[in-house]
């Protein structure tokens, strides 16, 4: 069994994180202001993990993110995921974001009705504002309500969710509101 392991990797919107175990995912993270203070929250958030060399699935992983932030938009529901210690209910959310395409967007009151419950909008953006996995479950496509971006836990808050946005399109004027086609 191979030691649990993270590393920072450089992309288009600066040096993202991640934490792996064995043969999934545990955890990644967007860019900080500076690397060093990406590997401290990276340590924070993964104290029993080490700096490491990535295995080569975790390379590929690596290399999908980067496609992805680089404007190939990469299709990341492949990507193993460690969900251990996650609740049903943020797994639940987490599997209905990863379902939102690429260059759309959807609501928290959507996703929450997607899920069986109407009323729990709030529960949802409070699971998505803890979702370690940002990028491969998509967290920045879900909205507020009445067409503004919404919070945004990651560094960098709105501003890095509207980046995020733009590079899979979903700032293009004929995917906003204003700009709708009427049928």
């Amino acid at each position: 069994m191979r030691a649990p392991g993270l590393a920072l990797f450089d992309t288009r919107i600066g040096a993202c994180g991640i934490a792996w175990r064995e043969s999934a995912i545990a955890g990644l993270q967007l860019p900080e202001g500076r690397e060093a203070t990406a590997m401290a929250r990276l340590r924070r958030r993964f104290p029993e993990f080490a700096p490491a060399a990535p295995p080569p699935w975790v390379e590929r992983v690596i290399a999908a993110v980067r496609d992805h932030l680089a404007g190939s938009v990469a299709d990341l529901e492949a990507v193993p995921l460690d969900f251990a210690g996650i609740g049903a209910f943020e797994a639940a959310v987490y599997r209905a974001a990863q379902q939102i395409p690429a260059g759309t967007t959807t609501t928290y009151g959507a996703l929450a009705r997607r899920l069986g419950d109407p009323h729990a909008a709030r529960a949802v953006g409070q699971a998505l504002g803890r979702n370690p996995w940002p990028i491969v479950i998509p967290c920045h496509r879900v909205t507020a309500a009445d067409g503004r971006a919404g919070g945004f836990s990651a560094p960098g808050g709105r501003s890095t969710k509207l980046r995020l946005l733009e590079i899979e399109g979903a700032l293009a004027a004929a995917t906003l509101p204003l700009f709708a086609r009427k049928s």
